[in-house]
């Protein structure tokens, strides 16, 4: 849609409010992420929900009851490298099945700063890649990762770990607000300074202060992968919020892809904040940008025929990058 929404306006307006408030600091430095307090997750019916146990961290396998279509995302969380699983990540869980018409959903636990910094979480996600293929036995073209803020850098991080291993690549990527530039010096970070509702107005934020980096160099690609070279990578999906500070983590990311000759798809939602599709159905545009991401998915698992021409660029309200 080419206009912000008056319910996503509205939504943005009261993230501001709340980022104004005392426990909008607790917010922005991660403080509350740290150690969330949710009711237990009831999975839904029709689904079954297993936790496993992968050494160092858990994972959580979302499954459809009585339902094995080979296909299988899996999903890498947000929370800036600090914060551990919450309860709408377990949501986006079922969102991902749904959208890929019955797929599996492996959710990974991964570790966090400050107690594990880098590179613990790239650790953990290319341990989970592996159980995908040696353990579950997945076809890698039948695997698409997917992740948020750090959780989308860390997908972006670990395929450009597999590349530069050879191990066999996903099917597909698909990113939301991905954090890509640790080092925080992306254009945006000025331009959206006043503009974002949620990391704007200030670097007293997770964003300038992350411990995940430790002694690791920032510019390091499996740390920033905006710094990676994006040659021989898999088709992407790249959402990205147009007030965000982090907008130029995307749009970096998606000039690197272009200049490879890669397969993208990247969508700038003018007016949105960080990671709007946790609004989930409250606003139109998360509810656009599921389904965008369920029209990518059925493409990549040939669901549905793929358009012709290898890179396709989607950009709102005329925004020109």
């Amino acid at each position: 849609m080419d206009k912000v929404s008056l319910r996503g306006k509205l939504m943005g307006d009261m993230i501001k409010v709340i980022m104004d408030s005392t426990m909008g600091h607790r917010f922005q430095t991660g403080e509350i992420r740290k150690n969330p307090v949710e009711p237990a997750w009831a999975c839904p019916e029709g689904y079954e929900y297993e936790l496993v146990e992968a050494g160092q961290f858990t994972m959580e396998y979302l499954r459809p009851f009585q339902v094995s279509t080979g296909r299988v995302v899996l999903q890498l969380h947000g929370g800036g490298y600090i914060g551990p699983m919450r309860n709408i990540y377990r949501d986006f869980a079922v969102c991902y099945s749904q959208k890929s018409m019955g797929g599996d959903v492996l959710t990974i636990d991964y570790r966090v700063a400050p107690e594990h910094p880098y590179p613990a979480a790239l650790e953990d996600a290319i341990e989970a890649y592996r159980w995908l293929l040696e353990e579950k036995k997945y076809a890698p073209d039948k695997i698409v990762v997917a992740g948020d803020s750090a959780g989308g850098g860390l997908a972006l991080s670990l395929a450009l770990y597999l590349r530069d291993h050879r191990i066999p690549m996903p099917a597909g990527i698909v990113t939301m607000s991905p954090w890509t530039d640790l080092t925080c010096s992306g254009e945006s970070h000025k331009t959206n300074f006043l503009n974002d509702p949620q990391f704007g107005n200030t670097t007293d934020s997770m964003l300038y202060n992350c411990p995940y980096i430790g002694d690791a160099d920032p510019t390091d690609p499996y740390l920033s992968p905006m710094f990676g070279e994006y040659g021989k990578m898999p088709p992407m999906l790249m959402q990205v919020g147009g007030n965000e500070v982090l907008l130029s983590d995307t749009l970096v990311v998606a000039d690197k892809v272009r200049a490879a000759c890669g397969k993208l798809r990247v969508s700038v939602y003018d007016g949105m904040f960080h990671v709007f599709q946790m609004a989930l159905r409250l606003i139109p545009e998360s509810q656009e940008a599921w389904n965008e991401v369920g029209a990518f998915l059925q493409i990549i698992y040939g669901i549905r025929r793929k358009p012709e021409g290898k890179v396709v660029r989607r950009v709102k309200s005329g925004r020109k990058k």
